[in-house]
């Protein structure tokens, strides 16, 4: 392991490579809801790729493409996608620990702009120091993946039969879902706070006052206030992280 370390430039961007098709062929899955999901709000195709190309997150993503649908200001969007992606900036700093003083301030700042939850699990597993070379491997693939089919979901939506077309559409639910299930099923406090925000944004739709307030700041009173409840309330301690990390090996 300590010889692959050692390995050059050349060596990290193909294992990042082959490390982020499994990645790609996942996000283009979803994306090409997401397309869909683009066309439905009336964004062209190139709107949708362009989207992908710029903000590479499916949930920061979809909020904004929410706030768009419900005709509200740019100040909300950039409010909501702001909350939405706060995630990155812990990620961020957890590479920036993993890369060291040896890496350039140049190649920090392209590292960054293709942070997502994928690339980040992968390029935190990797032994020793982050090499930037292999999270541009990763990312030239992903990338892609993720851009490519979001535009062909917002080309070949109207195409599909209407059935399949509402079928992709409640997809990208599915993938919300897979993602909390599984830190659900392990902790009853996660599992409560999930069933909370669903009662709480329901609740925000039918009390007369509230549910006038447009979705973005819906989105963003939501967010900030039962995650900061819940991070007050119930804090994650060193203790208990590595607890979970000896449980899971």
């Amino acid at each position: 392991m300590h010889k692959e370390i050692q390995k050059g430039n050349g060596y990290w961007y193909k294992k990042g490579l082959r490390d982020g098709i499994p990645i790609a062929m996942g996000y283009f899955a979803v994306a090409f809801t997401l397309g869909i999901t683009a066309k439905n709000i009336g964004m062209t195709p190139v709107q949708a790729a362009v989207s992908s190309m710029l903000l590479h997150a499916s949930a920061g993503q979809y909020a904004a493409m929410t706030v768009i649908a419900s005709g509200t200001g740019y100040l909300e969007m950039v409010m909501t996608t702001l909350i939405v992606n706060l995630r990155y900036l812990l990620m961020s700093c957890a590479l920036s620990q993993k890369a060291g003083s040896s890496m350039k301030t140049g190649h920090r700042m392209v590292v960054s702009y293709y942070i997502t939850d994928e690339i980040f699990g992968i390029a935190s597993a990797v032994e020793g120091k982050l090499n930037p070379f292999y999270n541009y491997g990763a990312a030239t693939v992903a990338g892609p993946g993720w851009t490519v089919g979001t535009f062909l979901g917002a080309l070949l939506g109207a195409a599909l039969p209407e059935r399949l077309g509402r079928a992709f559409g409640v997809a990208l639910y599915g993938m919300f879902i897979a993602i909390i299930i599984p830190p659900a099923k392990k902790s009853r406090i996660i599992c409560g706070i999930v069933i909370f925000s669903m009662l709480a944004s329901f609740l925000f739709s039918l009390i007369p006052g509230i549910r006038e307030i447009s979705e973005g700041f819906k989105i963003i009173i939501l967010t900030v206030v039962i995650a900061g409840f819940a991070a007050w309330k119930f804090p994650v301690r060193e203790n208990d992280t590595e607890q979970e990390g000896r449980a899971d090996n």
